[in-house]
């Protein structure tokens, strides 16, 4: 770490568009070397505290980060907790929903910001949002109140917006809104001043070590329910050599067909020990097993509800447990149970 100041910020560089430049020979984009971060910022000159950076070798696009990098990700801010008020991650926007929700599984009792980032276009182009998302994230990042940090979750942070980053799905990919949070209020929004929404924001009580989780089991499939789904598809997903766990996309509240074929395999597999989490379509909603007919079968077939949680979430939490459990009875009452905001448990 740098001259000692205030406050300290660790921002790690994983790759992306924000981490991208546009190289003025060829027009053509090249990694943006965070060598030269101030020259490129001069805006961040202007904090009070420290920046540090650490940075992937090589950068990687997000469609190329998996459980090996949250680990390593995980891992850097585990290591470096101790020196740093807050972290920044920037990280493509294809994956950052699940790089986000692995992280707060795999960091238990945080009590520190880490807020993911990125933009849409690169850092180097002139109407780029990187920028913005970057200055923003770090001012978070560092953020605190009576000594304690404002925000001492994993976040992402995009466009204006702070969002608790298990809760948070990639909309779109040509706006610069390019995240929403269709079940969770927003935990900030930054416009002339950063307007925190300190009711919804998730603190750790008491003063508790952080635990690093680096066990993931990624033995999960996604099964989307769609109409005219076949027998033969469903039984080729749960035939997956090692699978443990499926997260069920199904129909708006938690419905599927009444097939008796789909019933059968559905209870074969759950006989069989794979866990099935049962997660809405809709962008915003709940599972609600039972209110239906059409999803009370799911119920006595051994599918169990995961209420509003996200597809993304669904998938990275399954991972930290089946690394964590070999039963599966004892992952779907974990699976019930929300560990850090998650989702809304009934």
């Amino acid at each position: 770490m740098s001259e000692t100041k205030s406050r300290s910020v660790l921002l790690i560089c994983t790759g992306g568009t924000i981490t991208m430049s546009v190289d003025p020979g060829t027009g053509s984009l090249t990694p943006f070397r965070f060598d030269q971060l101030y020259k490129q910022i001069p805006e961040l000159n202007k904090f009070d505290f420290n920046i540090d950076f650490v940075q992937f070798n090589p950068l990687l696009d997000s469609s190329e980060v998996g459980p090996k990098e949250w680990i390593s990700m995980a891992e850097t801010i585990y290591h470096a907790y101790g020196n740093y008020d807050g972290f920044v991650v920037l990280h493509g926007t294809d994956t950052m929903a699940y790089t986000a929700s692995a992280l707060s599984f795999m960091l238990e009792h945080l009590q520190k910001p880490v807020i993911l980032t990125g933009s849409q276009l690169p850092i180097g182009m002139i109407r780029t949002d990187g920028k913005e998302n970057l200055i923003t994230a770090i001012e978070i990042a560092a953020a605190k109140e009576y000594g304690s940090a404002l925000v001492p979750e994993v976040c992402i942070f995009f466009e204006n917006t702070l969002w608790r980053g298990n809760r948070t799905t990639k909309k779109n990919a040509e706006l610069f809104n390019a995240f929403g949070s269709y079940n969770y209020a927003a935990l900030a929004t930054a416009g002339v001043h950063i307007r925190y929404n300190r009711t919804v924001i998730h603190h750790e009580r008491g003063e508790r070590e952080l635990i690093l989780h680096r066990a993931l089991d990624t033995n999960i499939a996604i099964l989307k329910l769609f109409p005219g789904i076949s027998e033969a598809y469903v039984e080729a997903v749960f035939n997956t050599p090692g699978l443990r766990a499926v997260v069920l996309e199904s129909f708006g509240a938690g419905n599927a067909p009444s097939s008796q074929w789909l019933i059968d395999l559905l209870k074969k597999a759950t006989d069989h020990g794979i866990v099935i989490v049962n997660v809405t379509q809709c962008n915003t909603g709940s599972v609600e097993m039972g209110r239906y007919k059409t999803s009370v079968h799911l119920h006595d077939a051994g599918v169990i509800s995961g209420y509003d949680i996200t597809t993304e979430t669904a998938v990275t939490k399954l991972m930290f447990l089946l690394g964590h459990y070999q039963d599966s009875e004892t992952i779907c009452k974990e699976m019930g149970r929300s560990f850090c905001g998650e989702m809304t448990v009934e």
